[in-house]
């Protein structure tokens, strides 16, 4: 199993910006497919990006554009830079690893005026 610990959560008003961080237990970047999803209360979560083992990336639409995933250098960290946040936006954030069935705990964002 490989722990998974999300951070840089919070509040920020519309248009602001964020990044987010998912540190694990060990190397992630280039041996597993690694994603963020999101969640908001009465909704499942849902796809935000991902990196492939390969390091392709990709989004979901609503992120397109204003959301960029990248990985470490030191391999077991992801990042998300978060930017044009709007309310809609506001969710728990997860980092995931599918193939292991590994979730962190999440962090809050919250984009409100």
């Amino acid at each position: 199993q490989v722990q998974l610990v999300e951070s840089g959560g919070g509040l920020v008003q519309p248009g602001g910006s964020l990044r987010l961080s998912c540190v694990a237990s060990r190397s992630i970047i280039g041996v597993y497919d690694v994603e963020w999803y999101r969640q908001t209360p009465g909704k499942q979560r849902e796809f935000v990006a991902g990196i492939s083992v390969g390091g392709k990336t990709n989004y979901a639409d609503f992120a397109k554009g204003r959301f960029t995933v990248s990985g470490g250098d030191a391999k077991n960290s992801m990042y998300l830079q978060m930017s044009g946040l709007k309310p809609e936006d506001t969710a728990v954030y997860y980092c995931n690893i599918m193939l292991l069935g590994s979730w962190g705990q999440g962090t809050q964002v919250t984009v409100s005026s």
